[in-house]
């Protein structure tokens, strides 16, 4: 089992180490996901969120993939472009904020039902520290999601996640909940001709 405080600090480095909100000014308005990926991310959604609560789009951008009928009472994006996030129509409310800079959510605790990850955790230079304040905002019971295929943007992602295979990232994904969390639980879906698709979540404990 891979204990991320024991990783030396390179393992978290990226080839672009310059600011992020330099690398984020201009919008990608791109899924980085295909169809069918994109399809068993919002069925499962479906079947791990409640439906009629507050929701975390954490590193969120033009799209949530969030299913049509969850009839949310809010759904929050916080990430680093405010015209993404503006054009995301599942999104009530947004926030640009840096999580490699300032690790502290704005938000108060116990705020949100649920938070999702969307193809982005390969990005955290600080995860322990992210998923810790992920869980001070969640709801006692709430579950965090945490969703990941095989793309990035290289130059962003941390080394330690270009090193690694897919196997390799779903148990490094796990072991970034290490603090106040139940059994994390893991799932993907794997097909020809489509993107692989990687889950892994577990909820506050109660």
């Amino acid at each position: 089992m891979i204990d991320p405080k024991d990783l030396p600090a390179p393992c978290f480095e990226r080839a672009d180490p310059t600011n992020d909100a330099l690398f984020y000014l201009q919008p990608r308005k791109v899924v980085h996901i295909d169809g069918p990926a994109i399809a068993s991310l919002t069925g499962f959604l479906s079947n791990h969120l409640k439906p009629g609560g507050v929701y975390l789009d954490l590193m969120s951008s033009w799209r949530s993939h969030l299913p049509s009928d969850l009839n949310p009472a809010r759904v929050v994006g916080l990430g680093m472009n405010a015209e993404e996030m503006e054009d995301n129509p599942q999104l009530d409310e947004w926030l640009v904020h840096n999580l490699n800079a300032t690790l502290r959510l704005p938000f108060d605790d116990q705020t949100f039902d649920a938070a999702i990850c969307t193809v982005s955790v390969q990005y955290m230079t600080r995860p322990i520290d992210i998923f810790r304040d992920v869980n001070r905002i969640l709801k006692p019971g709430a579950p965090c999601i945490v969703s990941f295929s095989n793309r990035c943007f290289a130059q962003k992602a941390i080394a330690l996640w270009l090193a690694m295979t897919d196997a390799q990232h779903i148990e490094l994904v796990k072991s970034y909940f290490i603090d106040n969390w139940d059994k994390v639980q893991t799932w993907d879906h794997l097909a020809q001709n489509t993107d692989p698709l990687f889950i892994v979540w577990a909820n506050r404990s109660t």
